[in-house]
């Protein structure tokens, strides 16, 4: 039976029925991929690895992934897949979900359909969770790096086109176009997560969506409408609707770090910590694509169309928790935020998180917060410990 035994200086646990916290020292105790045992202090017995500094904590989760090291995940060969599932545990990502942005309904479908096929050939790396279909359900007015020409109505024979391959998990839409909140009850019958962004909607049609199913939205106050004291919008719903949970990029230009600070006070325990990371994550500067288009990523700041739209990021996840510490949150709610909160979201309580009986999917984070070793299934994937 495979075993480790890991001790670490600072530990991020969740033990059953009560909240994430940090305890220090403590461990982790692994059988063959799924952690067997998690506490505070000292085990019995002379650990397999010991962490002198930074902090151990789950494996991360990024919902929204459009692409990374060069690759953009919707027309990526299995070439480009490969390398960015086996370097994602760089930035201490252990599951993800790629994103497909706005293209014709088969268009999509057919990405869908390579990316069924190509999965089982992966090596060991992140896990692929399932596929976020970001449009192309979305507003006009909202688009943001979207192309218009593809933005069209969630008509019923669309969603079951898309969901033939299994593969979607998440979708986002606008809820105030036409047969919106049909589609956000089918596919959330379906168990697809739905999350509100690129929407012009009204607060009230915000909380009619949460209402047919939706429990998330999509980087909020980015391509959204915000918070108009007599005219409020997304944002603002999703900040006092419990049953909704704001997903952040946290890399300080997509939000300003004060209205992050508002964000996380709002909605304690609901944010979710994402990249929206594009192609040229991980890159120098120079020109990549995303959805089929080109973006321009400069020296400093998110990657940008050509008419000055940002165009997902260059953050990393590990990044991201870095600096919801630096404004001043609790870590343990700042790793929940990239960990347990994603992984229940979208129905997979065995990740996020360190605890007996889930999936032994860890990330050493050292003292800048970045990944120094990241496991997954108490297997080494990325660093230098063992």
């Amino acid at each position: 039976m495979a075993s480790l035994l890991i001790t670490a200086d600072r530990l991020i646990i969740t033990p059953a029925g009560t909240p994430t916290r940090v305890v220090s020292p403590g461990y982790v105790r692994v059988r063959d991929g799924v952690i067997a045992e998690a506490g505070e202090g000292r085990p019995a017995g002379e650990p397999d690895v010991d962490l002198p500094d930074g902090l151990l904590a789950p494996g991360l989760i990024d919902l929204q992934v459009n692409g990374f090291f060069g690759h953009d995940m919707v027309d990526a060969g299995e070439a480009g897949w490969r390398t960015v599932a086996s370097r994602l545990p760089e930035t201490g990502v252990t599951a993800f979900l790629p994103t497909f942005i706005t293209a014709p309904v088969e268009a999509q479908a057919a990405a869908l359909r390579r990316t069924r096929d190509l999965l089982p050939r992966l090596p060991a790396g992140t896990r692929v969770l399932g596929v976020h279909l970001e449009g192309p359900f979305l507003s006009e007015r909202r688009k943001g790096a979207h192309n218009a020409a593809h933005l069209t109505d969630p008509e019923p024979g669309a969603i079951k086109t898309l969901l033939e391959t299994g593969l979607v998990k998440l979708v986002t839409l606008a809820p105030e176009r036409d047969g919106a909140l049909a589609a956000i009850r089918a596919l959330t019958a379906a168990g697809v997560l739905v999350s509100v962004g690129h929407s012009d909607a009204t607060a009230d049609q915000a909380e009619a969506a949460a209402d047919a199913g939706a429990r998330m939205v999509t980087h909020i106050f980015n391509a959204q409408t915000g918070v108009g004291h007599r005219d409020p919008g997304v944002a603002v719903q999703a900040l006092i609707d419990d049953r909704l949970h704001p997903g952040l990029i946290l890399d300080l230009h997509h939000v300003a770090a004060k209205v992050a600070r508002l964000v996380f006070r709002a909605a304690p325990g609901r944010v979710v910590l994402v990249t929206d990371a594009a192609a040229s994550a991980g890159m120098p500067p120079g020109t990549y694509d995303l959805g089929g288009e080109p973006i321009t990523m400069p020296a400093e700041g998110p990657p940008l169309r050509a008419d000055g739209t940002i165009a997902g990021s260059g953050l990393r996840l590990d990044e991201a928790v870095g600096n919801a510490i630096g404004l001043g949150l609790d870590p343990a709610a700042a790793v929940d935020a990239a960990t347990r909160v994603p992984a229940d979201l979208i129905g997979r309580s065995d990740l996020g998180r360190i605890a007996p009986g889930a999936a032994a999917d860890l990330v050493w984070l050292g003292p800048d917060h970045r990944a120094r070793t990241t496991w997954v299934n108490g297997q080494k994937v990325f660093g230098g410990r063992s």
